[in-house]
């Protein structure tokens, strides 16, 4: 009996935390998820020119699409600080340079808000996503939203997540997202919102087809 060949699903982003976590949130899809590092090859990065984190979401996922011929769903997030003017917002990845480390960005940031009061240390987690390609003759090109407010800590608590999640205090719960589960975060985070549109889409799209 031969197996079903499902079709694959490109991850668009070479953050292996960030593949880890899509993987988590699309289960029972009728497709194979695949990051760029399970490719044979992978393309060059694209630069991400965009003025937007839409944008950004948009371009990669369209870029990536057009390289690997696969259905592409490409993310751009970052945090935006209501003291720093929205920044580092787009800039996320790259606020303490190319080379930097998660450790060096968040440094950074708090040493930025060293003099802010924890009541102006509001900010919001933005998550843009981006799904390009072809499903069964149907060309798809869409973009799907998640956000997420909370507050900037003075210093980092929690072991899970990536990013800033160490420093990002959800409101409601009062901890921050490197200190939720992984079925929590899944609920409450910027990324896991927006996946959860994308996830509904794919979901509506299957069945039709």
């Amino acid at each position: 009996m031969s197996q079903e060949i499902r079709p694959q699903l490109l991850i668009a982003t070479s953050n292996a935390g960030k593949v880890r976590e899509f993987r988590a949130l699309l289960p029972e899809l009728p497709f194979t998820v695949i990051g760029l590092d399970d490719l044979p090859r992978v393309p060059p990065p694209v630069a991400e020119t965009g003025q937007t984190f839409s944008e950004n979401a948009v371009l990669k996922a369209e870029y990536y699409h057009a390289k690997t011929g696969l259905l592409a769903l490409a993310d751009d997030s970052g945090l935006e600080v209501d003291a720093l003017g929205g920044a580092p917002g787009i800039y996320s990845a790259r606020f303490a340079g190319e080379a930097a480390s998660d450790a060096d960005r968040i440094q950074k940031l708090l040493q930025a808000l060293r003099d802010t009061p924890d009541a102006a240390r509001t900010a919001r987690f933005v998550c843009s996503l981006a799904l390009t390609g072809e499903i069964s003759s149907r060309r798809i090109r869409e973009v799907f939203n998640g956000y997420a407010a909370g507050r900037i800590t003075r210093e980092p608590r929690g072991d899970g997540g990536f990013g800033y999640d160490p420093i990002f205090e959800e409101i409601d719960s009062g901890r921050t997202f490197a200190e939720l589960s992984r079925e929590e975060k899944s609920t409450h985070s910027h990324r896991g919102r927006a996946l959860a549109l994308a996830r509904g889409f794919l979901e509506s799209i299957s069945v039709r087809h």
